[in-house]
């Protein structure tokens, strides 16, 4: 991701209401607002540990998603994984790719010991695509999250762990992690 995609992040997934219905934060209303979002995650790149990325089609390159992997805990070896895919691209597999892609970097360079997951139950598009990366639910937590329209939504919990035969991918997006766990 760089400061000058901006423009297409926001086009493509933030500023759309079927996105961010499915996210916590609200649909951004001008390019600034995602300006703002995308130069803090750039900043951010030059931590180690800060595992975000977009997600482009392989095919012309095009800026479709983002995917991240998130809230560490050095103790237990845990984190969870969020991603978002604009509506263009759903019912794709390109989140369930980059997810697959993310899962195997987490266990292959990071050691990770569980990723885990969450999905508003009314998006159960979302739990498709965390299954068929490997995941398996665990749960549903009740009003999990508040989202911006201030509901609060229940949430389907899934997780996979290392030591599971998580699913080995092919993907062109390992290619690329594994240039930025060599940095």
């Amino acid at each position: 991701m760089a400061l000058s995609d901006a423009q297409k992040v926001f086009n493509h997934w933030l500023s759309d209401e079927r996105v961010s219905d499915n996210r916590v934060s609200a649909a951004h209303k001008t390019v600034i607002e995602t300006m703002e979002r995308v130069e803090k995650i750039v900043k951010n790149y030059d931590r180690k540990e800060f595992c975000w990325w977009a997600i482009e089609r392989k095919v012309n390159g095009e800026l479709i998603g983002e995917i991240d992997l998130y809230d560490f805990d050095n103790y237990t070896g845990n984190c969870e994984v969020s991603y978002s895919i604009g509506h263009t691209w759903w019912n794709q597999g390109y989140a369930t790719e980059a997810l697959k892609a993310v899962v195997e970097f987490g266990f292959r360079y990071m050691n990770i010991h569980k990723i885990a997951a969450a999905h508003n139950t009314d998006n159960p598009a979302s739990g498709k695509v965390m299954v068929k990366a490997g995941l398996v639910q665990e749960g549903v937590i009740r009003h999990m999250i508040r989202n911006a329209k201030n509901q609060y939504k229940d949430c389907a919990v899934y997780g996979i762990i290392q030591e599971e035969d998580y699913l080995n991918t092919d993907s062109a997006f390992i290619v690329g992690m594994e240039d930025i766990s060599k940095n």
